[in-house]
């Protein structure tokens, strides 16, 4: 591979602590100098990152691929470079395929999709549950031997506490990381929006905060009694941030992440009736809102994923309710998270570290970090620019409400293994 450096560009690397302006040298795909060339290193190429950041490749714990089974969304092709132009260079992709991600088959379909298309690395979350259907457990050490990160069920429910404990238990005998979306089915069932004014303004029918705490509680005593590794995905509301925190200060091994637009959003926006803010979990209350952020700045919550979801154009047209729920975000992640920093809300290097080194963490990645060795994945990007969202749109999901918004910064180069697959 060619041999690459960085002139002149501020380098954050939050796993370490490394804030500096510096280079940056590049060969054989990895990173093998920082600060000075190494011995007899003679670029090929050089890239003038003045005035802008060199930070990880982002790490999104969260994307929908929609390859297999569901190419008029959107296909591993589309997605992934859409995931590069927003920075990202690691991404797990979500086992709602058709087939289910359920065997190594289906896994080795989209590795071997996503190297063709080389535009970011493609982690694969394998169903915690044959089917997705909640009741037999998937062949989880095979899945993980063919290349599965994590497992997870998503919101659909397993049939019963008994047999989420065996799961539970099965995973912890064999160290692996499985991630719960808790989500109440019971008192979420026929919700569409937050139980809250907003949703009784609009004739909707609620999903309490409950449907998060009750099966949140369920979930932390279940894998406590295991002594699984649990990531909780898609958190929202103030008090699961609260219950998460209180279990890591207990000392358990769990850790969290919230959706981008959970961030920004609130049920206020339900009152326009758009169907671009139907999401599963719901959007909820400015209270809910300004918790899961002071969980962000805290570490409580140590990532932030764009939960990406594409959608053809008919799945957003029908009335809110016979909508298909989900955002199009992922090549705008580092923009929408830039206005976290701009509001004051974090600081750059601790937005960084929820974007890169925490996600990374929290399934044990080898991604997000910028040391001499690593994989040269890496994203370099301007904080004084803006982005207009949909000037350049790549993802096959235009189901995004923040088209033609102006947000801060702009990404300018995204490399994958020291080879750029975005340049914007």
């Amino acid at each position: 591979m060619m041999r690459t450096r960085i002139l002149g560009g501020r380098v954050i690397d939050p796993a370490s602590g490394l804030d500096q302006c510096s280079d940056l040298y590049l060969q054989d795909g990895r990173i093998v100098g920082l600060g000075e060339a190494p011995a007899g290193f003679e670029a090929e190429q050089s890239l003038d990152a003045s005035g802008l950041v060199v930070a990880p490749g982002l790490v999104d714990l969260a994307v929908a691929l929609r390859e297999p089974g569901y190419t008029r969304k959107g296909n591993i092709a589309s997605e992934t470079l859409a995931a590069a132009a927003g920075g990202v260079t690691s991404l797990c992709c979500l086992p709602f395929t058709r087939p289910v991600l359920d065997t190594p088959a289906v896994v080795d379909l989209i590795l071997e999709r996503a190297e063709a298309c080389g535009y970011a690395r493609v982690l694969p979350i394998g169903a915690l549950s044959k089917g997705l259907e909640g009741e037999q457990l998937a062949e989880l050490v095979t899945l993980r031997d063919a290349g599965c990160v994590a497992f997870g069920n998503g919101l659909v429910p397993f049939g019963s506490n008994r047999n989420l404990k065996r799961a539970l238990e099965y995973a912890a005998t064999f160290d692996l990381r499985v991630i719960l979306h808790s989500q109440d089915s019971d008192l979420a069932a026929g919700g569409l929006a937050h139980d809250g004014a907003a949703a009784s303004f609009c004739g909707l029918a609620g999903i309490p905060e409950s449907a998060e705490t009750v099966a949140l509680a369920r979930h932390l005593l279940l894998a406590e009694e295991a002594g699984t590794r649990v990531h909780f995905s898609q958190i929202t509301s103030a008090r699961g941030a609260e219950m998460i925190a209180a279990a890591q200060a207990r000392g358990l091994p769990v850790s969290a992440d919230v959706a981008m637009y959970q961030l920004i959003l609130t049920d206020e926006a339900l009152h326009g009736f758009s169907s671009l803010y139907h999401v599963q979990p719901p959007l909820r209350t400015r209270a809910d809102r300004d918790g899961l952020r002071e969980a962000v700045k805290a570490g409580v919550i140590s990532a932030i994923s764009s939960h990406h979801q594409p959608h053809e154009a008919d799945a957003k047209l029908a009335p809110f309710g016979e909508t298909e729920p989900g955002i199009s975000s992922v090549e705008i992640l580092l923009p929408l998270a830039m206005t976290l920093v701009e509001d004051g809300l974090l600081d750059l290097p601790t937005l960084l570290a929820r974007l890169t080194s925490g996600p990374a963490a929290a399934l044990g990645l080898p991604a997000g970090q910028l040391a001499v060795g690593a994989p040269a994945d890496l994203v370099l990007f301007d904080p004084a620019a803006s982005t207009l969202v949909g000037e350049r749109w790549l993802s096959r999901g235009r189901n995004c409400p923040f088209l033609d918004h102006c947000l801060p910064g702009a990404v300018r180069h995204t490399l994958l293994a020291g080879r750029t697959t975005y340049a914007g």
